[in-house]
């Protein structure tokens, strides 16, 4: 689904489950927004295939969290790209991404997949891609999660902070957020935002009302 000019949500079926993650580019570089379940880099590249933008072109990563459904396909795609992708998260969850401490909701896994991060970034950093994408530290879901506001278009994509049905946001999955407390408190910090949009990687696409919708589930 297109959101707005080069921002892209997909939308990728795992065993019924649907997942959101998001391409972002422009003429200078091609910026993937989580990577989908271990065994989806297939549909993955199909998906970017069909948007015209093949995985070869990716110069960026940036994992929202730790989860598998989220770091699922990052070691095929260092595999794939080689030195040619960096690959961004926060400090709080690298060494679970990297592999120097079991996954926080997944440690039973036998090989969880994991891969190098290039580059930590922090709360309130601006990163230099496709009309600057601003970092919001949203910790509860994962002590690391990350939020990420696309200036230009004024798109949020929440990752696990929220869930959305139907179009309306569903606030907070509690089963699955380890600090409950810390994850109403990050959702305060998207009231500062000016927000057209939102994509949540569980639910997709909100994009009616927003201010309000937050308010009310906080």
């Amino acid at each position: 689904m297109l959101i707005s000019k080069g921002i892209q949500m997909l939308e990728l079926d795992f065993e019924g489950v649907m997942i959101h993650p998001v391409l972002i580019w422009d003429e200078k570089t091609a910026v993937l927004i989580d990577s989908g379940f271990p065994g989806q880099y297939d549909d993955l590249c199909l998906a970017l295939e069909k948007i015209g933008v093949p995985i070869s072109q990716l110069k960026a990563v940036i994992l929202t969290h730790q989860d598998v459904d989220h770091i699922g396909c990052l070691p095929k795609i260092l595999q794939e790209c080689g030195t040619g992708v960096r690959i961004y998260a926060h400090e709080l969850d690298k060494p679970y991404i990297e592999g120097h401490l079991p996954l926080l909701k997944d440690d039973h896994l036998e090989h969880p997949p994991k891969g190098k991060i290039d580059e930590t970034v922090t709360d309130g950093q601006e990163l230099p891609f496709c009309g600057g994408i601003r970092v919001i530290h949203t910790p509860g879901h994962t002590p690391g999660h990350i939020s990420l506001y696309l200036m230009r278009s004024k798109t949020l994509i929440a990752g696990d902070s929220m869930y959305s049905v139907n179009g309306q946001l569903g606030g907070i999955h509690v089963p699955t957020t380890l600090d409950i407390e810390a994850a109403r408190f990050s959702l305060k910090k998207y009231l500062a935002l000016d927000i057209s949009s939102v994509i949540c990687y569980h639910g997709g696409l909100s994009d009616m009302h927003i201010k309000e919708q937050i308010s009310r589930l906080i």
